[in-house]
């Protein structure tokens, strides 16, 4: 079961576009959605989750029309949106509990199997008495996809899931992901480079609401090999460097200021670099040609 969306596009009022005409073939497996705050992808994410309408375009799921059949999404979809509230006073066990309930699974001795399995799943079982309240944002955030889990999902939707999350939850949630992965289609809609190069093996980069570029990671840092030169710089050489090259990113390591650019041939001063996503990123938000035209 594939995901198609074809022509999609939303706009709000004052005139603002959130998408416009996108497409994307979404296999199963792990789909990463990249792209800066204010991008679209919370905008698609819900339009794929039947919690708002697109103004155009078509959306499928096997033969699933997403946009004229919601109840039949929803009996296959897992949603875990950026923020989601919890009752703090409530036990995780007890929650889910009730969440199962309303799922539907009514005979008791099967919803506590789901419930433990889910928990144990999710490895919050030795603390499934414990209040949400006392949970971290690791801990929540895998509550959620307990929740999400309830129906058994062929589509799961995480939006911004590792946001905020100390570095040993962020890799015990992605690795929860990759599992989750194994399974269903799981698009992950994110602005953390990592989180899209650890686990995804397509992706596409959105922003402003169009989407521009749809690719494997790998092939996509494949075809920047070769264009992406680096150099030890004093900050205040920075101005001049810009306006004579195509700098694409500047960042701090260990104290010292790293600029990386993009040309064809290796600029006077600078060294080859071995490029990652982040680069693909930097490339594509600039809108240089290298992706565009293999994409």
């Amino acid at each position: 079961m594939q995901l198609l969306i074809r022509g999609v596009s939303k706009s709000y009022g004052a005139g603002v576009q959130a998408l416009s005409n996108v497409s994307l073939t979404i296999p199963p497996g792990m789909y990463g959605l990249l792209g800066p705050n204010g991008a679209g992808k919370s905008t698609l994410m819900r339009i794929l989750a039947t919690l708002q309408e697109p103004d155009a375009g078509t959306i499928t799921l096997g033969d699933i029309d997403v946009v004229a059949q919601k109840d039949e999404v929803r009996k296959v979809l897992g949603y875990l949106p950026q923020d989601f509230g919890v009752y703090p006073s409530v036990s995780a066990e007890a929650l889910l509990d009730h969440f199962a309930v309303l799922e539907g699974i009514t005979q008791r001795t099967q919803r506590r199997a789901i419930v433990e399995a889910l928990l144990r799943r999710v490895n919050l079982w030795d603390v499934r008495k414990r209040k949400l309240g006392g949970y971290s944002g690791g801990m929540r955030q895998r509550f959620g996809v307990a929740v999400a889990l309830l129906g058994e999902p062929k589509l799961m939707i995480v939006d911004e899931p590792t946001a905020g999350l100390d570095p040993a939850e962020r890799v015990r949630f992605l690795n929860l992901l990759s599992e989750l992965g194994e399974q269903s289609v799981v698009l992950l809609s994110t602005h953390i480079v990592e989180d899209v190069e650890e686990l995804c093996t397509r992706m596409a980069i959105i922003d402003r609401g169009r989407i521009l570029l749809e690719a494997e990671p790998a092939a996509a840092i494949a075809r920047v090999r070769g264009r992406i030169w680096r150099r030890v710089i004093d900050r205040r050489e920075l101005p001049g460097l810009e306006r004579d090259h195509a700098v694409i990113a500047t960042k701090l390591v260990a104290g010292r200021t790293v600029i990386h650019v993009h040309a064809d041939a290796a600029p006077a001063g600078f060294e080859p670099a071995e490029p990652d996503l982040k680069d693909v990123y930097f490339v594509t938000m600039a809108g240089f040609g290298t992706l565009k035209a293999a994409a």
